[in-house]
């Protein structure tokens, strides 16, 4: 295979940790800067999504599974924002952040007894097995299409939040709540709606690669650290800023293992962070939230 070829297969494999890194950075974003909870348990919806897709793809099929998992890991993320995320919104993050903690704790031991501590695996369904071929360039059909669903999902996002009546009243929340309440505006509906929204693409990513990774109790401790480093480069309450923050740090990931370098691969998104945090602290795109200043 020439050379070339292989970088950019390596490149498109970086953009594709990218595009799961935004799924869950996207959540993470939005549940932070509309209610200030600092969610560390979020790559434990994201495992859950992983497992309910062995548990159901043998009952519904895969497709349905797309569908079923995130609904169900999101109506699960709306329970837990209306049991425990509501009482600490008024309150020092650092407290959502032991909350948190100790919810994706429980999580991951809740699955280890259920499933077992062994990695599972899922295989990519028949029908979307197969190469795509162009030239010299193959690549996985099942990869492109995840590269698909998340522009979908991305696009989706941005309409709904820019676009619609719910986007606006939320946006609004983020910026200066105290003036959206002083309005007549309840934001507990909207928060309640922006926790299922951000879990469930926790578990839609879960969902997604399943078929790719192996499935383990801890896989969503892997997962969050990256997505919070996603956050800080984009910056706080920008959706575009995160958009950007993620395919950045899954294009120089991809870069940095098609040049040859993979045990720098990991380090080198730290590096982004710790340059990003130094020249531009509120992110590349990050916007003034006037309750965390």
């Amino acid at each position: 295979m020439p050379l070339l070829t292989l970088f950019i297969q390596q490149v498109l494999n970086g953009l594709l940790d990218g595009v799961y890194y935004l799924l869950i950075a996207l959540g993470l974003s939005l549940i932070f800067s509309l209610g200030g909870i600092v969610n560390l348990a979020h790559g434990a919806f994201y495992a859950i999504g992983a497992y309910l897709t062995i548990v159901l793809a043998p009952h519904i099929g895969f497709g349905g599974a797309i569908i079923a998992s995130p609904v169900l890991v999101a109506l699960l993320g709306i329970v837990i924002e209306r049991g425990l995320f509501q009482r600490f919104y008024r309150s020092d993050p650092i407290l959502s952040l032991l909350l948190t903690f100790g919810l994706a704790m429980v999580a991951e031991q809740t699955l280890r007894m259920i499933f077992g501590a062994p990695p599972l695996s899922f295989s990519i369904p028949p029908e979307l097995r197969g190469q795509i071929f162009v030239g010299d360039f193959i690549y996985s059909r099942y990869r492109a299409l995840l590269l698909l669903i998340a522009a979908a999902c991305v696009i989706g996002l941005w309409f709904l939040l820019q676009r619609t009546a719910f986007g606006r009243v939320v946006r609004a929340g983020v910026q200066n709540p105290d003036m959206v309440g002083a309005l007549g505006i309840s934001l507990q509906p909207y928060m309640m709606a922006i926790a299922g929204i951000g879990i469930g693409l926790a578990g839609l990513a879960g969902v997604l690669l399943a078929p790719i990774y192996s499935i383990h109790p801890a896989m969503g401790q892997e997962i969050i650290t990256p997505a919070f480093v996603v956050v800080v480069i984009g910056g706080l309450g920008s959706f575009w800023g995160v958009v950007v923050a993620a395919l950045m740090v899954g294009l120089v990931k991809g870069i940095t293992i098609g040049l040859g370098f993979t045990q720098w691969s990991t380090a080198v998104i730290y590096l982004m962070m710790l340059l990003v945090l130094l020249f531009r602290p509120r992110g590349l795109f990050g916007e003034r939230i006037q309750r965390f200043e």
